[in-house]
């Protein structure tokens, strides 16, 4: 395999170096930003080098962000090429697009490091899916925000200071908003979503609300009711759709997800017929998320030449058809607040059981009127 690697950082660099231990995998050209003295002949800062370049079969695009590595990547598939790349933002964003275009054209594309980093997540949700129904998918997707909250929770740190050693230790950017936010993890639950049920999810449709807002106090009042919190993202088949949605959940401390310590992910899928199968491991870094890069390209070395899935039909998201209870702490109660109302702890309120699409679009219009209003749903 000649592979025309897109991106010399973190994860390319991981890339190149494990591709070096593989004779079968020749990076034969890698694009770079700047001179790049250890790569020799095969660094180019023309990506025409690679793109035009008939002897390369396999592009690798580790560059993230959607331009231009969208129009790269639609380049490459358009001549013919293999496209293998751990970028959710495009994947997610233009998921109909790519997915035809390397159908059209008889090319593989193959994402697997785009969610789970180190975990073979999606790779194993295609095996599921071929024996079984699979009927929910979801799970702590992103792990900056399981590093803030698990931190959080053990040390009893308030959210600005735990966010501050996130990115001190590179596991947060300097703008973490699509982290925090739960930008990030929607990307990935969409990806997931559209393979486990040959949907075709925009992520823009998906509900989500994330933890910018929880304070210690929150967290405190939590544990001495026994849950944990965390940033969760959920699918489900529904008759007419899809029920998927992210928001802060508090999850009881026997439970697998409220264990899942610092940067680490948990994802799950649940089978009409196997049940429940967890995937547990780093969500992100240099060498994890390169080595799903690398085992992406070996297993089109086996055959594996195909997406995740051949079909994609557009879904209605019914985030209205799952409702559960949720904690609300805000200053600035409402009617309707008030009529959901069920018991009140030390900081908030505890609603009864409320549709999560109702929730989350509440909770979106009172961070106008109380931009600190925070919301957890309980599991």
């Amino acid at each position: 395999m000649n592979i025309g690697l897109l991106g010399f950082g973190v994860v390319g660099g991981g890339v190149w170096e494990l591709a070096q231990e593989n004779r079968a995998l020749n990076v034969k050209k890698v694009l770079v930003r700047r001179e790049a003295p250890s790569l020799g002949k095969a660094a180019v800062q023309d990506v025409e080098a690679i793109l035009r370049d008939t002897e390369i079969d396999t592009v690798v695009e580790v560059l993230g962000g959607l331009h231009p590595a969208y129009e790269w990547i639609c380049r490459a598939l358009a001549a013919g090429k293999d496209v293998v790349t751990a970028n959710k933002a495009v994947i997610s964003a233009y998921y109909r697009e790519l997915t035809a275009l390397a159908h059209e054209n008889g090319a593989a594309l193959r994402c697997t490091a785009a969610v789970g980093g180190g975990i073979p997540w999606l790779v194993n949700l295609q095996r599921c899916r071929r024996v079984d129904t699979v009927t929910e998918v979801g799970g702590i997707m992103n792990g900056t925000t399981n590093f803030i909250m698990d931190a959080m929770a053990r040390q009893g740190a308030d959210f600005p200071a735990v966010l501050q050693r996130a990115q001190e230790l590179g596991y947060a950017e300097a703008d973490p908003s699509a982290d925090i936010d739960g930008d990030d993890i929607r990307r990935k639950l969409t990806i997931s979503a559209n393979i486990a049920f040959d949907a075709l999810l925009r992520e823009e449709d998906i509900p989500a609300f994330g933890i910018r807002t929880v304070t210690g106090a929150d967290v405190a009042d939590f544990r001495a009711h026994g849950f944990t919190c965390k940033l969760l993202a959920c699918a489900q088949r529904t008759e007419t759709g899809v029920a998927a949605y992210v928001e802060p959940a508090l999850v009881a401390e026997g439970e697998p997800e409220a264990a899942v310590p610092g940067n680490y992910n948990l994802i799950s899928c649940t089978g009409e017929l196997l049940g429940r199968q967890s995937y547990f491991g780093q969500g992100a870094g240099r060498y994890p998320t390169a080595a799903n890069v690398v085992q992406d390209c070996l297993d089109l070395l086996t055959g594996e030449d195909g997406f995740y899935t051949e079909t994609a039909r557009p879904m209605a998201v019914e985030a209205d058809a799952v409702a559960h209870p949720y904690y609300v702490r805000t200053q600035a109660a409402d009617p309707w607040l008030k009529s959901v109302t069920a018991d009140r702890w030390a900081g908030g309120v505890i609603t009864g059981a409320v549709p999560v699409g109702q929730m989350l679009r509440w909770a979106a219009a009172q961070r106008q009127r109380d931009p600190g209003c925070f919301v957890a749903g309980i599991r």
